[in-house]
């Protein structure tokens, strides 16, 4: 079980790695976006989120202070959920339908990082508490 563990750490850690690294390379397009939300100081809003996307997803994939790196990644998702993914205030079924699945996608990786903190810590197979 805990190289299954160690599988599904490293699968969900990247996955916001990836999106880190997304949100620092393609930063201005993404400030756009987020400023079009309403969002205060956008870019500043992209870069920062983008640095708790890389930092979360690489504590939870190496096991490395991973209550710290949970916690970062709970508090990007639920608020940009309810923040960036507001389903409810589109018109446009197809828009709609397409905020709707961010928005509960959001929410259910914020459950597994929640369950993740649920997991005493040192983790096994990781590089450190």
């Amino acid at each position: 079980m805990e190289w299954a563990f160690l599988a599904g750490r490293v699968i969900f850690g990247l996955f916001f790695v990836i999106n880190g690294v997304n949100h620092l390379a393609m930063w201005r397009a993404m400030s756009g976006y987020a400023a079009s939300k309403g969002v205060p100081a956008p870019e500043a809003a992209v870069i920062i989120t983008g640095i708790m996307l890389l930092l979360g997803g690489a504590s939870v994939a190496t096991g490395y202070q991973p209550v710290i790196g949970n916690l970062l990644l709970i508090i990007f998702l639920v608020p940009v959920a309810f923040w960036m993914h507001n389903f409810w205030a589109e018109s446009d079924p197809m828009m709609r339908a397409n905020q709707m699945a961010h928005f509960l996608k959001n929410l259910a990786l914020a459950g597994a990082a929640l369950a993740f903190l649920g997991v005493p810590t040192p983790w096994p197979l990781s590089l450190g508490s």
